[in-house]
């Protein structure tokens, strides 16, 4: 509730997906994006495939005016590097925790 002791108004969950490919394209890519039941499905089809997902609702919104294929441009290369950076650092922990609990 806010201030005035109403409920805030509902907003609808939004999702982008990116595929970088450093032999195809200069860039990543948005690979599939959308809103409400899409923005779900895509979600779950990354968690289907272990994909990690990082939440930045500002990133989103901002990815989300690009085109399907669309490389992001040079503007957003520093930021989408920190989010990638960081997805990649919680998957090689992820990864090593794994190693550590099966050679228990």
């Amino acid at each position: 509730m806010n201030a005035k002791g109403q409920e805030p108004p509902y907003t609808m969950k939004r999702a982008v997906a990116l595929k970088y490919t450093p032999d195809e394209t200069a860039a990543p890519v948005v690979a599939a994006k959308g809103r409400g039941k899409v923005a779900e499905a895509i979600l779950e089809k990354a968690k289907e495939h272990g994909v990690p997902v990082q939440e930045d609702a500002a990133l989103v919104e901002v990815l989300s005016k690009l085109d399907l294929d669309q490389q992001i441009p040079p503007e957003l290369y520093q930021l989408v590097a920190e989010v990638l950076s960081y997805i990649y650092r919680t998957d090689r922990l992820a990864r090593e925790k794994e190693k550590e609990w099966l050679n228990e």
